[in-house]
């Protein structure tokens, strides 16, 4: 970015606003407890949900002690960040999530220690992942052919994850096993196979729900029912416990988010797209085409064709779920835009009669601020470089929780706008918004807007997704 050549700006924007069920809140946590789950509105929700779960059986037995103090509430840790540190109400009728988590042995298979065994004696890594999947997903089939589950939950045994993740002496006398080490995941995997039946999956492993002094670098308890129970919540209900407070002022907007992912073997580079139909969080799934490489940079890029298709099956997928078209678009993209890209998206827009446009690229950037005294900048920090760019923190100091909470120096966003009829700082309040929008975290301060995060999830997991196979379009199966 060249600083030298501008009058730079510093502002410091607020901190958007949540929706929930009797009121508005800053804060995902005090909001669900104080305010009720915004779906709660809706007469025709779930108000409990039905949890299959799969695992060996000490580790079953450690879910269901875990899944009680769920139901019960946890105390928080002792600490003076109480809002940081919040303690969880537990999952009730009466408040909060105004639901109840339903568990059963009726609904419960359990995975034989000796099945196990078989697997941590394989010796090649990607054989061990595979079989690791297998045995987890014939379990998660059985569930749901034959049981009405809303969620399923697969509790993993400690050494078993310890046997898929890491590498023994054997791979590391294989080159392949070498080279493909970041392309065999098991949960990757075992969500893209699974995911064909319907259900969406929730990974825990057996130590992070040990009833016993929690180990260093993990969360506290309460914290980790929040995370836990709220991306439960969100998978089993297919609903959004907040959302962002509806501006009245501003045209109903479609939020899209592209991004792109490498296929297993290296050969290809495909386009991920996640789009957010609106400022609310009801979403889909796309899945784009394979893409080229700048010659240069090395980096993907669409053909004007393929960046018009995209966008006109996002517009469409729109149109079918809300029976109308967006006044606005707004395309979030983790690269900057080509010309040729700006030209399929504008042909897309025009054939839709849809004149209101914003264009933003959203990368990482180098480039630091200093706060006061020993933190770092406030959230919502803007550096305002141009126009058209600028740096934004959405991580740092959070006056809220009285701290940052966070264990590293944080970097901002740079945030580039192309053939954008909002302002920056507009656009830039959008982008913090929708970094509360995750429902798999439920702190405040996310660092990626949901529709860049969700691109960034779901290529994770398309890679391992056959070609010919549709995937699921909602965020659930991914996250």
């Amino acid at each position: 970015m060249t600083l030298w050549r501008t009058r730079m700006k510093v502002k410091v924007l607020s901190e958007p606003l949540l929706e929930f069920g009797k009121g508005t809140h800053i804060c995902p946590r005090s909001g669900i407890e104080r305010l009720g789950v915004y779906d709660n509105k809706d007469e025709f929700r779930k108000n409990q949900l039905i949890l299959g779960i799969v695992g060996r059986g000490e580790g079953i037995d450690k879910l269901d002690i875990w899944l009680e103090k769920c139901r019960s509430g946890i105390v928080p840790k002792e600490s003076k960040l109480a809002n940081l540190f919040k303690g969880f109400g537990g999952v009730t009728e009466s408040h909060g999530f105004h639901s109840k988590l339903l568990s059963s042995p009726t609904y419960t298979r359990p995975i034989q220690k000796s099945s196990l065994n078989k697997v941590s004696k394989i010796k090649a890594r990607e054989e061990r992942v595979i079989s690791a999947v297998d045995l987890y997903y014939d379990q998660i089939r059985f569930l749901t052919e034959n049981r009405s589950v809303d969620v399923i939950v697969c509790v993993i045994p400690k050494d078993l994850f310890e046997y898929v993740t890491k590498l023994n002496s054997k791979d590391s006398e294989d080159n392949d096993q070498l080279d493909n080490y970041s392309e065999h995941n098991f949960r990757r995997l075992l969500k893209a196979k699974s995911m064909h039946l319907g259900i969406p999956l929730q990974l825990i492993i057996e130590n992070t729900i040990d009833d016993v002094k929690i180990a260093k670098g993990q969360q506290d308890e309460a914290t980790k029912a929040w995370n836990f129970c709220t991306a439960l919540y969100y998978k089993g209900n297919r609903t959004v416990p907040w959302r962002l407070v509806e501006e009245k002022y501003k045209p109903r907007s479609c939020y899209v988010g592209v991004g792109f992912y490498k296929s297993r073997d290296g050969e290809t580079i495909s386009t991920s797209l996640a789009q957010v139909f609106d400022e609310f969080g009801h979403g889909v799934i796309l899945r784009g085409t394979p893409v080229a490489l700048d010659k240069n940079d090395r980096r993907p890029y669409m053909s004007k064709e393929q960046a018009y298709e995209l966008l006109n099956n996002a517009l469409s997928e729109y149109d079918k779920a809300l029976m109308q078209m967006p006044a606005r678009v707004v395309i979030h993209k983790s690269s900057q835009f080509r010309p040729c890209e700006i030209e399929g998206f504008n042909k897309a827009l025009e054939e839709k009669a849809i004149r209101s446009r914003d264009y933003v690229s959203i990368t990482s950037s180098d480039l630091r601020l200093f706060g006061e005294n020993n933190y770092p900048p406030k959230r919502g920090t803007l550096l305002t470089v141009s126009e058209n760019e600028g740096l934004l923190y959405t991580r740092g100091f959070v006056d809220f929780y009285k701290t940052y909470p966070g264990m590293y120096i944080p970097s901002p966003l740079q945030i580039i706008a192309y053939e954008n009829d909002s302002s920056l700082e507009d656009l830039c309040e959008e982008i913090l918004g929708l970094t509360k929008m995750n429902w798999n975290n439920t702190q405040l301060d996310g660092r990626l807007p949901i529709t860049i995060e969700c691109a960034k999830k779901v290529g994770e997991i398309m890679k391992y997704i056959d070609g010919n196979e549709k995937p699921q379009v909602s965020y659930s199966f991914y996250m």
